[in-house]
């Protein structure tokens, strides 16, 4: 791999058209704007991160929790960026925009994630896996790339096909950005077939995902998977030590977690002297929201430095293709410890919490309603059916003969809604709530 391939400010989709001349913004700096300013990433406001939706206590949604690791995934890839501009000969530009990309993918890593967090990507797949819908595979012929999108639904592979997809009246390359940023945004670089839990793209963006890794210079293993565009693993890392520490902290202002055992887990990554320069500033400090803020705020900082650490330690691995598992995995000891700590109080005492537990149940019955009517409506001719697939929307008008460009419509359909509007289609088709005739 070379950053002068890897770095390509071509848009997808839009290849043979010029660049704007004139402008204050890179190509990056545009793809950033693009995203944040899309109605797909203000929809993030309202879909489930960990916790309910708030309601006197402001806990982080998709949205809050994308602008949090963009943040963390921009001041990773600055501090890379200035470590490579100093060995590497490639456009020093191009260079100085890593922190942007980086910022830019971690935008658009949850993206494609449906409402209701993993529960929702659970009900999804359960119709096609268990429920009424597993005889469709052979009604419809499917092959077993095909059937696998369906009964493994992942949002890393949905977040590809939003970004690349043509919607109805939309433009072509969807979304358009560079194809650096949508070759950094693939964590996954293979299809549902792929014996791993995740994979990142459908079989209907097969050609976009072998274009763009093309593009960019990146080449196939011999297993038919790819290796990874290098700055995945910085927002990967921005990822992973974003969501355990901001749950924490949210479990605690929930009361799910102790004051107190909140303020051990992040005080036991840091050494004997910063402990004590802790104590130092607690003196001072001594709201408990602010000194959990300080504790983040500095922990978020030892992590991204030791994880930047590791990412140039090890960049001729990396750029090779040969790097294994994320940067988090190869911290020291002494911070994988308590990172690991986290990860288990995570699992035990906040993701069964009884808030979240219900959360998950109400919302795996939601899209599951949703996804087997929806799906009825494709083949059902009655006048009831023909009123459910009316309320799609047009820009997921389902016009393809394919069946599972059918089905993928669906999906896409559903997956883009936020929790609020899940729930009123949901109450709308069991006739929960009558809708007003004002």
């Amino acid at each position: 791999m070379n950053w002068e391939q890897l770095l390509s400010t071509v848009r997808y989709g839009q290849e043979d058209r010029e660049n704007p001349s004139a402008s204050f913004r890179s190509e990056f700096q545009r793809d950033y704007d693009r995203l944040i300013f899309s109605s797909a990433f203000r929809r993030m406001q309202n879909k489930t991160q960990v916790f309910p939706l708030p309601g006197s206590v402001f806990v982080h949604n998709r949205l809050t929790h994308s602008l949090e690791v963009a943040s963390v995934g921009r001041t990773l890839g600055e501090m890379v960026a200035s470590r490579i501009r100093e060995s590497e000969k490639a456009d020093k530009r191009l260079l100085s925009e890593i922190g942007t990309i980086v910022a830019t993918t971690c935008l658009a890593h949850d993206m494609g994630n449906p409402p209701f967090g993993h529960s929702g990507e659970k009900a999804l797949s359960y119709f096609f896996k268990e429920g009424e819908g597993k005889q469709l595979k052979e009604r419809y012929n499917l092959n077993d790339q095909q059937w696998a999108d369906l009964t493994e639904f992942e949002g890393n592979a949905n977040a590809l096909r939003l970004f690349t997809h043509r919607y109805e009246g939309r433009r072509e390359g969807g979304f358009s950005l560079t194809y650096a940023t949508l070759a950094s945004l693939i964590k996954y670089p293979y299809d549902s077939k792929y014996p791993k839990k995740k994979y990142g793209y459908f079989a209907s963006e097969e050609e976009a995902f072998r274009k763009i890794f093309e593009h960019v210079g990146i080449s196939a293993n011999a297993d038919g998977s790819y290796p990874r565009h290098p700055l995945v693993y910085l927002m990967e890392a921005a990822d992973d030590i974003s969501y355990l520490i901001m749950d924490l902290e949210d479990a605690y202002k929930l009361n799910i977690i102790e004051t107190q055992k909140a303020i051990d887990m992040l005080k036991a990554f840091h050494d004997e002297k910063e402990q004590a320069r802790i104590g130092e500033v607690f003196q001072e400090v001594t709201d408990t929201n602010e000194q959990i803020a300080y504790l983040r705020a500095k922990t978020i900082n030892l992590l991204a430095t030791a994880c930047a650490d590791i990412f140039m330690g090890n960049l001729d691995s990396i750029m090779s293709g040969k790097f294994q598992k994320g940067l988090v995995k190869h911290l020291p000891d002494h911070l994988r410890n308590p990172l690991e700590v986290l990860e288990k109080t995570g699992f035990n005492n906040i993701y069964k919490h009884r808030k979240v537990l219900e959360i998950e149940i109400a919302g795996f019955n939601i899209l599951g309603t949703l996804v087997k009517e929806f799906t009825y409506s494709l083949e059902n001719k009655s006048k009831y059916y023909a009123n459910i697939r009316a309320l799609i929307p047009k820009q997921y008008e389902i016009k393809a003969e394919n069946p599972y460009d059918r089905l993928r419509a669906v999906i896409d359909f559903i997956s883009g809604m936020t929790d609020l509007y899940a729930l009123e289609i949901y109450r709308t088709i069991k006739g929960i709530e009558m809708p007003s005739l004002r």
